[in-house]
């Protein structure tokens, strides 16, 4: 199986270094398409001749194409690649927010995957839910799903609707973490701790929690029961995100990154 990586970003070289290291594509199957003709491979397993800067015939032999550029320079590419694509090769895309139908108008292909990964995909941990066109079968949803299980875990969606969704909570979610955790750091920092301090202890408490989560059978309510004893210090600060309507907040700002990641799409 022969792999062709349109963008060599973050993503791009996620999966080219996952495919590489779970030994699933061999380096010399795996090719890549860059725009900067000045682009450099010196740290790349990839063979050098495997990489190219400009869209040739050659882009028809490749049985999966993942497009992995940003949704803002779709359009360009479509253009570019549309008249080396065939029918039967199926398209792999992790753009937010493009459509299955767009996919398929804009490059005349019938078998797309649409998928959102996010940025833990970069050391193996990543979430990525993803949907296909109807003429994509079982046998090559099963490949396109070991391909992408080599970067974390993955959930197949029947409705595309939820691509967007998974945008908005699996996507953007690491970012909601992290900010999070800085507002927990400059918390640590104003109540006497130095910084370095600040952050393992954040640091640690979030790794921690989630483990002990993963461990039990517990709801995430439960938890929050067995350590917000009555009257006690987390009970306190549990009223204060209850009297700021943090909960209403996080899910008000999860449906805006909703309505943003349609408009790309729109």
């Amino acid at each position: 199986m022969k792999v062709l990586i349109v963008g060599y970003g973050n993503m791009g070289k996620t999966y080219a270094n996952s495919f590489i290291s779970s030994r699933f594509i061999k380096p010399e199957d795996i090719f890549v398409l860059v725009r900067n003709e000045n682009f450099t491979t010196a740290e790349s397993s990839i063979p050098k001749a495997n990489f190219s800067h400009i869209p040739n015939e050659k882009i028809s032999d490749f049985d999966i194409v993942i497009l992995a550029v940003k949704p803002q320079d779709f359009e360009v590419l479509a253009k570019s690649i549309k008249p080396f694509l065939k029918d039967s090769q199926i398209l792999f895309s992790v753009m937010a927010g493009i459509t299955i139908s767009k996919l398929e108008s804009q490059l005349s292909c019938s078998k797309v995957v649409r998928s959102m990964p996010n940025i833990p995909t970069q050391i193996g941990m990543g979430m990525t839910v993803f949907t296909a066109s109807a003429n994509v079968d079982r046998k090559e949803l099963f490949i396109i799903q070991n391909l992408i299980n080599t970067t974390g875990k993955s959930v197949y969606v029947e409705n595309e609707k939820l691509i967007d969704a998974a945008t908005a909570i699996s996507g953007s979610g690491p970012a909601y973490v992290f900010y999070f955790m800085q507002s927990m750091i400059k918390a640590a920092v104003d109540l006497g701790f130095n910084e370095s301090e600040a952050e393992l202890l954040v640091n640690q408490t979030f790794m921690g929690s989630v483990a002990i989560q993963n461990s039990y059978s517990l709801s995430n309510e439960q938890w929050i029961a067995k350590v917000a004893s009555k009257g006690g210090t987390t009970e306190r600060a549990l009223h204060v995100f209850e009297k700021g309507v943090l909960e209403r907040t996080i899910i008000d700002a999860v449906k805006a990154a909703n309505d943003r990641a349609l408009e790309l799409g729109s």
